[in-house]
Parts: C-alpha cells; sequence; structure tokens
C-alpha cells in the first residue's frame, strides 16, 4: 500500500469517526461518500468536512439544540437524513417530547408527511431505545 493511500484511509477513518462521535455510527450515504470525494477531490472533502464541523459545533449553538434544529429542517423537506439527526439529537440529550415538538414545528410548515416521517423515526428509535425497554 502506498503512503497516499494510507494517508487517504486515515483520513477517511478520521471524518467517519466524526460522524461515529455524534451518532453512533457512520450513515450509509456518508460511508459511500467519504472514500470516492477523498479519491476524486480530497480538498473539496475538507472544505466539507470543516464548514460541516463549524456549522454543527459552533460556539453559539449547543449540540442537542443544532441536532434538533437540523432534524426540524430535514424533517420539513422530509428527507430520510432526519433519521441521523434524530438520533444525534438524542445522543445529545434530547427528549421524546422535544422531538415531536420539532416534528409539530416541521408539520406547521410541510404538513402531515413530515409528522409521518417524525413518527415513523421516533417510534422506530424508541423501540431501539434501552431505556424504553427495546434494543440490546
Amino acid at each position: 500500500m502506498s503512503n497516499r493511500s494510507e494517508h487517504s484511509e486515515a483520513r477517511v477513518a478520521e471524518y467517519a469517526a466524526a460522524y461515529e462521535r455524534l451518532i453512533g455510527f457512520a450513515p450509509p450515504k456518508i460511508r459511500a461518500r467519504l472514500p470516492l470525494s477523498e479519491e476524486l477531490d480530497p480538498e473539496l472533502l475538507e472544505l466539507q468536512e470543516a464548514v460541516r464541523q463549524k456549522a454543527m459545533h459552533g460556539s453559539v449553538l449547543d449540540d442537542k439544540t443544532a441536532q434538533l434544529m437540523l432534524w426540524g429542517i430535514l424533517l420539513g423537506q422530509v428527507g430520510q437524513g432526519a433519521r441521523w439527526h434524530g438520533i444525534a439529537a438524542r445522543r445529545c440529550g434530547a427528549s421524546w417530547e422535544e422531538l415531536h415538538a420539532v416534528a409539530a414545528l416541521a408539520y406547521l410548515f410541510r404538513g402531515l408527511p413530515a409528522m409521518n416521517l417524525a413518527a415513523d423515526i421516533v417510534n422506530e428509535l424508541r423501540e431501539d431505545d434501552p431505556l424504553e425497554g427495546g434494543g440490546a
């Protein structure tokens, strides 16, 4: 294995670790994007991850608030990425009531598709939550 290849693999692992710290794992689309972008345009990947880090972990909003906002934004877009931010919000200390309250705000502007997605995700997360009697 070449030195460049080892360096690239280490950078991809470092980027993936940031997602793992927040969510507990790197989601599938992230796992696909990181090595491809590292291979084809490592400078752009570095910029993307630096902006992501700055926006998500800035000095003004705490991580829980940022994750709740991202949860709501993605629910409003009926985006499947909402699932990952719901998990991250829980890992940052958000309650089920807080997730539901943010989903209610998304509902105001997106309607039932946002609330249905939220309910699907929250119910799934509650099934897997050891404090709710689910999960391992």
